[in-house]
Parts: C-alpha cells; sequence; structure tokens
C-alpha cells in the first residue's frame, strides 16, 4: 500500500498545510519523510514555524508509521512528549 504513496499528502495526517511546511524545509517526499524520521523532520519544521506543537510532532510519527496519530502507542507518544519538552529547555 506504501508504494502507491507519491506525495506528501497522500500520507495520513499530512494536510496540505503541512506537506508545504515540509516542503519549505527541504522534504519533498514520503520517503524523504520516513528516512528522515518524525524528531528531525519536527526539528526542521520548527525552524519555520515558532506553532510547532506536539500534536504536529505526533502527526509526523504517525505519517511515517502509516497509522492515525491517534493510533500511535502509548509509550510512543511519551517518548515523544519527552523528546518536545527536552527541545524546549
Amino acid at each position: 500500500m506504501d508504494s502507491k504513496i507519491e506525495n506528501l499528502t497522500q500520507m495520513k495526517n499530512i494536510g496540505k498545510v503541512v506537506a508545504e511546511k515540509l516542503i519549505e524545509v527541504g522534504i519533498t517526499s514520503p520517503e524523504e519523510l520516513k528516512a528522515l524520521g518524525s524528531e528531525q523532520a519536527f526539528v526542521r519544521l520548527q525552524t519555520i514555524d515558532e506553532t510547532a506543537c506536539l500534536s504536529m510532532l505526533q502527526a509526523l510519527e504517525g505519517a511515517v508509521q502509516g497509522i492515525r496519530w491517534h493510533n500511535l502507542p502509548q509509550e510512543r507518544k511519551e517518548e515523544l512528549k519527552e523528546f518536545l519538552h527536552l527541545r524546549r529547555i
């Protein structure tokens, strides 16, 4: 199924606005997002979007995993929350 995903907006959790922001920071394809990972993609997004938040980070992780962010395992959600917390210290 993933092989048919050719652009960012076809990924789960990625709408037009987030896709445009990803492209602006040099992430232009689903393959690039998956290779970079949600945390590093988020770090890039923070350089252009100071409002980037936990919801966006979780959405990126869901996109990488191919699932809705609501369905991320609780443990992974906690890891992402900790990552965001450490970025703000």
